[in-house]
């Protein structure tokens, strides 16, 4: 299969373009498409058949619900079972906007786009590119992120071709997205909404708007016996080809554990990746060590984590070390799609006495 790339600008969206591709969408077929999250891999989410060719195209495990995207809250009512008081109150302060709610769903829904569930997740993307290719299309679209399943999600177009070109008709290319992770989800079918994935929008942003709010123990835990409540988050995501392993601990301890693991490692002849910040980078004897930018900006690292997660394929590291990244606002966001990214292999540094410590 040929895969057409065809660009858009985020401030002008060419018309003509998402003509074309609405058209494979009413037709069945798969678009990848811009969020300001990560980029989409879209088919009619009312369509069973169109929902099986995501799951065949990432080749991911068919009980992974897929999130469907809307241009208007008159579609969450159309798909909802019943809605929660919550959901309109989230809606005014978040939509469009990166976050996901969990309502159940009724029967206009495929099980194969709710991965057999009886709840459907739904969010209202911000981006110009997403909204026009929904509304154009007339259809509902369901859209995982568009890239191989198990793999780091893309916030490039050229990630979606690296994983699916030649398995997809079409992708919009709206360059690098805005925020990097993907968006937050939010159970309001819980007697107490329980967040099942952090991301952009935190749990005191929607403390502020509904009141009490719970965490699902296993999105944060870095025990991997500790599952999700989520269906799709007890797979292992976001993934490296190399082994990575977060190392926490102390600033000083974090450097001297990293380049100590890294001088045993060469000394295997093993190439080493390192994740630092702005910061710290220079302290490094890595292979190969990449920045995710500055502590004090914590969007910028959200932004490139999944970039750099990528350059590390390109870049045949045998194994990679990074830093964590507890940061203020969105470090939780931040860490869950790390720690999944590593199998939640954690190790803790110690400095001691000049030398250093793993425990």
């Amino acid at each position: 299969m040929e895969t057409k790339i065809y660009k858009l600008d985020y401030h002008a969206i060419d018309p003509e373009i998402i003509k074309e591709a609405a058209a494979v969408i009413r037709n069945g077929e798969l678009v990848a498409f811009p969020t300001e999250t990560v980029y989409g891999l879209g088919a009619n989410a009312l369509c069973s058949d169109a929902a099986k060719k995501i799951y065949a195209a990432k080749g991911r495990p068919s009980d992974n619900p897929l999130i469907v995207h809307i241009a208007k809250w008159q579609d969450l009512l159309y798909i909802a079972k019943d809605v929660p008081k919550e959901a309109e109150k989230l809606a005014k302060a978040f939509w469009p906007g990166p976050l996901t709610m969990i309502v159940n769903k009724n029967d206009r829904v495929p099980r194969e786009t709710t991965g057999g569930m009886d709840t459907v997740a739904v969010r209202m993307p911000s981006h110009p590119a997403a909204l026009a290719l929904i509304r154009e299309s007339g259809c509902l679209i369901a859209a995982p992120s568009a890239n191989a399943s198990g793999r780091p999600s893309p916030t490039m177009a050229e990630h979606v071709a690296e994983d699916l070109g030649g398995r997809i008709p079409v992708i919009l290319d709206g360059g690098e997205v805005g925020i990097g992770i993907e968006s937050t989800i939010i159970d309001l079918t819980e007697e107490i909404p329980m967040i099942l994935r952090p991301g952009y929008i935190t749990e005191e942003m929607l403390k502020s708007v509904i009141g009490e709010v719970r965490i699902d123990p296993g999105i944060i835990a870095a025990d991997s016996a500790v599952k999700p409540k989520a269906p799709g988050m007890k797979y292992r995501h976001y993934a490296p080809r190399a082994d990575l392993k977060i190392v926490d601990g102390s600033k000083d301890a974090v450097i001297e554990t990293i380049n100590a693991l890294t001088e045993e490692q060469q000394k295997q002849e093993k190439k080493v990746g390192v994740i630092g910040t702005d910061e710290t980078a220079a302290c490094y004897r890595g292979d190969l060590i990449l920045s995710v930018g500055s502590r004090e900006d914590e969007d910028e690292i959200a932004r490139q984590m999944y970039r750099i997660l990528r350059a590390f394929d390109e870049s045949g590291v045998d194994v990679i070390y990074s830093e964590s990244f507890a940061t203020p606002r969105i470090g939780q966001a931040i860490m869950n799609r790390l720690l999944k990214a590593a199998g939640h292999q954690v190790l803790m540094a110690q400095q001691n006495n000049g030398g250093r410590k793993i425990v």
